[in-house]
């Protein structure tokens, strides 16, 4: 799609000024169209409460978190279907279903088959009609038996268990790295972050799995997809940082945060003089393993050989 960065104009921009107003980023500051100051501002602020870089540009993943955070549950009828819906309120309906035993995988607001069992099993346990599909019965049938507070969901309580039973070393533990490759240049230093890591990971008795081949790009969803597939314990995505210093970064979102994640990303953010921060790019959000990204200006060797240092530290850390 086109990229909207301070300076453009049209259609697509008071669109995008139009969704930011109504999620109560004001940018009347500009004319209708025109991607100015406080449309920049406002956009910044937004892709900061959604979890994304903020860089201030309306490409691919901030269109679709505006699109997303449009809707509120009962504003539509939810299914499984393809393209899978997003949006903010298939998130509320998962968080719902899991802190009722109900389980829908990661709270990502995507309705994928896992969301369409969860709420299936929960349509037998009501007596509902059992048809997948997330509509004013459910929704009321949700409301009446929610409790005052949300208990933790199935996913939290399975990444506790996780993290209480991992072992104490990285012998076994089998990590998924993801050397980036947005562009030339990530994609050559990444590479050097992630075989860097593999090889320190192979020497303490880990077994590591590569997200792409040296000469090979694949977008950022499909990288993630394929760690769902190789079913790792862990994922570990190596990124180009536009500034220094940097920073670790876990799958976090208005709805929820994975609490392995945030663990992992401390981790190693010590081991690294780094900060860490919650974030809802593809490669957390659409992965189930724990996943982190370690984004800095100097990628290369030294970055993936002191990521394995803190993940021995993770390994070693009891649970809180």
């Amino acid at each position: 799609m086109r990229r909207f960065q301070l300076g453009s104009s049209g259609e697509g921009v008071r669109e995008i000024q139009e969704r930011l107003s109504a999620l109560g980023h004001n940018c009347d500051r500009d004319r209708p169209g025109e991607f100015g100051e406080a449309t920049l501002a406002a956009v910044k602020t937004f892709q900061g409460d959604r979890g994304l870089p903020m860089d201030g540009v309306v490409a691919q993943d901030c269109w679709r978190a505006l699109y997303e955070a449009g809707y509120r549950l009962g504003d539509r009828l939810l299914f499984l279907r393809r393209p899978m819906l997003r949006g903010d309120d298939v998130a509320e309906l998962q968080i719902r279903l899991d802190a009722l035993g109900f389980d829908t995988g990661k709270p990502d607001g995507i309705f994928g088959p896992q969301t369409e069992t969860g709420l299936r099993d929960f349509q037998l346990n009501r007596g509902l009609a059992i048809d997948g599909v997330s509509g004013p019965e459910v929704i009321t049938e949700l409301r009446l038996v929610a409790r005052g507070t949300l208990r933790a969901g199935r996913v939290t309580l399975r990444e506790r268990e996780w993290l209480r039973t991992r072992p104490a070393t990285l012998v076994g533990a089998r990590v998924y790295f993801d050397p980036a490759c947005r562009t030339q240049e990530e994609s050559a230093v990444s590479w050097k972050a992630a075989t860097a890591a593999s090889i320190a990971l192979q020497q303490k008795g880990g077994t590591p799995v590569l997200s792409r081949g040296v000469d090979s790009t694949f977008p950022e969803r499909v990288r993630a997809r394929r760690a769902n597939r190789m079913g790792a314990d862990l994922i570990i995505s190596f990124q180009l940082a536009d500034h220094p210093p940097g920073r670790i970064s876990y799958f976090g979102s208005p709805n929820s945060h994975s609490l392995a994640g945030k663990m992992i990303a401390t981790c190693l953010a010590e081991a690294m003089s780094l900060q860490t921060e919650g974030q809802a790019t593809a490669m957390l959000k659409e992965t189930r393993s724990p996943a982190v990204v370690v984004a800095v200006p100097d990628l290369g060797a030294a970055t993936g050989e002191a990521a394995i240092a803190g993940l021995q530290n993770f390994f070693r850390t009891s649970v809180p």
